[in-house]
């Protein structure tokens, strides 16, 4: 491809809306542009990109035994309802009719839609195991889209799905698809790590998330240097010290005066109460019903956990209105004590607490000196708090860390959630009915592109690893005279040749120009032709990514750097 036939409209300054590194530079190099909040056209260095990255994620998938499919993207409402999540997936999904007024949805994921399938073409045990995947536009209302690429509306996955006689070959699928993805990212350059997460809205016993470290990143791992345990923060838990030092509970809870207390601080400064000898009492409605979750004072709540411990399907926190019909008070004087018409779920380092603080449900009063057990009805006690950094290891016990990071990918263990929905049954060994069991696994292709970014950029541009760059060599001539382009033109078309995906920069501008544009689009290795290297029979050779040019013979210009452009292919 010649420079002067592309299209790449580049930027010299940043955008003014972009903060994310991948946004910012995906824009300023011309790789994409927006239509309007969440929605991006990518322009044709993009569309190289997704290309190289989809091909990667094509080959491992198809090495592990997976069969591609194209499904459509419009699909019926009525087999989400089947399943249970037209009402789960909320305002997120996007809802239509069509002429004839039925209702249809834009797919925001395909379960149902390969399990309906499996239903009608899978009838024997002898079918089975199957692994079917696809790469295809999906469509998610995204409240908040933000970072360009790394959080949109419109984006390409590819989602896979296994179905499998017993769970033990769900256990094979799972892992083939975890050793699938280990591979992926590696050979994308994208450090991910694979950590214990919540299953969600998609069900499941188990999942995994593959998870890469960025500040624009929204997610927050837990992650031991240790021993190397990882989990998303909506699942990671630690192991808190003991307090040794807690006094007996009185024989009642007291009554003091707080008129002029509204938080934990305030408590914890005017009255000598730490966080750690309160319970914080939060009200939310759980599909529809009022109920308390305590938490020591100084933790925070993890909504999905509190989700994933009582199996709601929706939680929001209760209104102020709600809240004072309810307790008769406020918002920071409220407690558990003595509630008895409401339920109640309880932080696991409250069990056993005594001589603790709390709300008395009477605006401008506490009560000390509770006793958790004996003075408030948990009705169910589950691991609620959000982890910090320092806390201990659950596993080796040593300090944890917790990073920012972006999902780049999520496998899960469906097992009989959608095959029960949509009736999927097979003939067994013994002839009777049995259900085969399923997983799910997908990637975001736009998004794993912007991880890329993140992971592998300067201060100059884009540092494209060679397996998902635009182009692997630029041929740039300096100078306008005929034999220097004529030169160029033949090293140009001597890469093509050897394999070489090659752009030669003919553009009748400055060297200065040529190059910056190149180091910001990110291609990783240049060959510069001018007058006096040319005199002297010697190109210029630079990397991208060491910054050291070299030169070399020309006659050995295209082998050498086919050779050298296979030795990086290889490696990743």
């Amino acid at each position: 491809m010649r420079w002067s036939q592309l299209y790449v409209p580049t930027l010299r300054d940043d955008p003014a809306d972009a903060e994310a590194a991948s946004h910012r530079l995906l824009v300023r190099a011309g790789f994409v542009r927006q239509l309007s909040a969440g929605h991006y056209a990518l322009l044709p260095l993009a569309v190289r990109v997704r290309e190289r990255v989809s091909r990667i994620v094509r080959e491992e998938m198809n090495r592990i035994g997976a069969q591609e499919w194209a499904m459509p993207t419009m699909h019926p409402a009525e087999i989400w309802e089947r399943s249970g999540r037209l009402e789960v997936m909320g305002e997120e999904m996007f809802h239509l009719k069509d002429r004839k007024g039925a209702d249809l949805v834009l797919g925001m994921t395909h379960e149902e839609i390969f399990t309906t399938f499996a239903a009608q073409g899978l009838a024997s045990y002898k079918q089975l195991p199957q692994m079917w995947y696809q790469l295809h536009t999906k469509f998610r209302d995204e409240p908040r889209p933000k970072s360009g690429l790394l959080r949109v509306r419109e984006f390409t996955m590819k989602d896979s799905y296994s179905f499998d006689l017993d769970e033990a070959g769900l256990d094979r699928s799972f892992e083939l698809h975890r050793a699938a993805y280990e591979r992926i990212f590696a050979r994308l350059g994208i450090p991910a790590i694979g950590v214990e997460a919540s299953s969600g809205s998609m069900g499941g016993s188990a999942s995994v998330e593959f998870m890469t470290e960025t500040a624009a990143g929204e997610d927050l791992v837990v992650h031991c240097q240790g021993c190397g345990y990882a989990a998303n923060v909506e699942k990671a838990t630690s192991t808190l010290a003991k307090i040794t030092d807690e006094p007996a509970a009185t024989a009642a809870p007291e009554p003091f005066d707080t008129p002029d207390v509204r938080t934990i601080d305030d408590l914890a400064r005017d009255h000598d109460l730490p966080g750690e000898r309160q319970v914080k009492t939060l009200v939310y409605v759980l599909d529809g019903e009022l109920t308390l979750v305590l938490l020591r004072g100084d933790h925070s709540l993890v909504e999905q956990k509190l989700s994933d411990a009582t199996g709601a399907v929706e939680a929001r926190p209760a209104q102020v209105e709600e809240i004072r019909a309810a307790l008769g008070a406020s918002p920071g004087s409220l407690g558990a004590v003595g509630v008895t018409d409401l339920p109640v779920v309880a932080d696991e380092a409250l069990r056993g607490r005594t001589n603790m603080a709390t709300g008395a449900n009477r605006d401008g009063v506490h009560v000390r000196g509770v006793d958790v057990a004996r003075d408030i009805s948990v009705g169910r006690w589950a691991d609620l708090r959000e982890i910090t950094a320092g806390e201990p290891c659950p596993t080796c016990g040593k300090p944890l860390s917790v990073m920012n990071s972006v999902e780049v990918g999520h496998i899960f263990k469906l097992g009989y959630k959608y095959s029960e929905a949509l009736d999927l049954t097979v003939l067994g060994p013994d002839g009777k009915s049995v259900m085969p069991i399923m997983g799910c696994y997908g990637i975001g292709i736009e998004r794993g592109i912007a991880a890329i970014v993140e992971a592998h950029h300067d201060e100059k541009g884009i540092l494209w690893p060679v397996s998902v760059a635009p182009f692997e060599v630029a041929v740039v001539p300096i100078g306008k005279d005929d034999e220097i382009k004529k030169t160029a033109g033949e090293l140009y078309e001597a890469l093509r040749e050897a394999g070489v995906d090659t752009v030669l920069d003919d553009r009748d501008e400055r060297p200065g120009v040529k190059f910056s544009d190149i180091e910001l689009v990110g291609i990783p290795y240049r060959i510069t032709i001018g007058r006096r290297g040319l005199a002297n029979g010697v190109v210029e050779f630079a990397s991208r990514a060491g910054g050291e040019a070299e030169e070399l013979p020309l006659a050995e210009a295209a082998q050498r750097v086919a050779a050298l452009v296979a030795e990086a292919r290889a490696a990743l």
